[in-house]
């Protein structure tokens, strides 16, 4: 047929004759077109779910770079003190630990693309199932790794900032 919207129009109209002609109902009728959309509203779900898990494992991962980051700005408050009294500036501080904090959160980044290319290697060589990892894929997964980093690592850099160098100097 030339027009694909007949053949899903037919479908109720063939289910209605045959049951009608054909009282046991021994037949199945099937529509390609209809298990297409059913197992791309089944991917999409599928894609829903897993990026809901990874927004809520980013999410923890940032809230542990966070509370890391904060009590580094706690155990370092003498050492913020000491710079702040010789002439840092509140930018040089809130660049430190951006910086501390982009590093951590680089080097899980690190850690997460290698596992994320070792494990499909590892399902293509002990099975039979072909797997695909794409560069843009690689870069996209260390870039938001980094983007979570300073996104997580502002509130405890700004926090280290703001210490007034006096009291910095007194803490113990």
């Amino acid at each position: 047929m030339q027009d694909v919207a007949a053949v899903e129009a037919a479908d109720p109209q063939i289910k209605t004759l045959l049951g009608r002609f054909h009282r046991k109902t021994d037949y199945e009728t099937i529509v390609p077109l209809q298990l297409l959309r059913q197992a791309e509203q089944t991917k999409r779900i599928f894609n829903i779910v897993l990026g809901s898990i990874a927004a809520i494992s980013l999410l923890v991962g940032g809230i542990g770079i966070m509370n890391i980051m904060l009590a580094t700005v706690t155990e370092r408050t003498r050492e913020i003190g000491i710079r702040r009294a010789l002439g840092a500036k509140r930018r040089h501080i809130t660049m430190q630990f951006l910086v501390e904090t982009v590093v951590l959160s680089v080097g899980g980044g690190l850690v997460g693309v290698a596992v994320g290319v070792m494990v499909p290697l590892a399902v293509s060589q002990l099975t039979t199932m072909r797997t695909i990892v794409t560069p843009w894929s690689v870069l996209l997964a260390f870039s938001i790794s980094g983007a979570i980093g300073i996104i997580f690592g502002i509130y405890p850099a700004r926090a280290a900032a703001q210490l007034d160098p006096i009291e910095a100097l007194r803490h113990e």
